[in-house]
């Protein structure tokens, strides 16, 4: 696993970008920089740059966030999340462990999966 000092993170990341990443916060739907993107590439992590979705799993969930259907293998790590009064399950970077959002079972085929993930967790690496 990457390890990250905090002050260095402070410096090189937005404010937002270190609340999402490091503190679990969510940003505002609608108002964030992937959720209508349609340009092609790989989305990586901000803080490691491990590659986490191809654009080619992408969709328009209608929920203001950028949503994928798929993840390249092994690059998202999974655990329980009981915040907010409801059972969900929050997805981080396997490789620095930096919050991403969250998987849920309303996804379209081919997985049924919605990963609903924070623009500010994410770089776009264009093809």
């Amino acid at each position: 696993m990457k390890e990250f000092d905090k002050e260095e993170l402070r410096e090189r990341l937005t404010p937002e970008q270190y609340k999402v990443t490091q503190e679990e916060a969510t940003e505002k739907p609608f108002e964030n920089e992937y959720h209508d993107s349609k340009e092609e590439g790989m989305y990586s992590c901000v803080v490691c740059g491990n590659p986490l979705f191809s654009s080619d799993t992408k969709f328009d969930s209608g929920t203001g966030w950028p949503s994928f259907y798929d993840k390249v293998e092994g690059a998202i790590g999974e655990r329980e999340d009981n915040k907010l009064f409801m059972r969900r399950t929050e997805v981080h970077c396997a490789e620095c462990k930096a919050h991403l959002g969250h998987v849920f079972p309303d996804g379209p085929n081919p997985t049924g999966l919605r990963y609903c993930i924070n623009s500010a967790s994410l770089d776009l690496d264009k093809k």
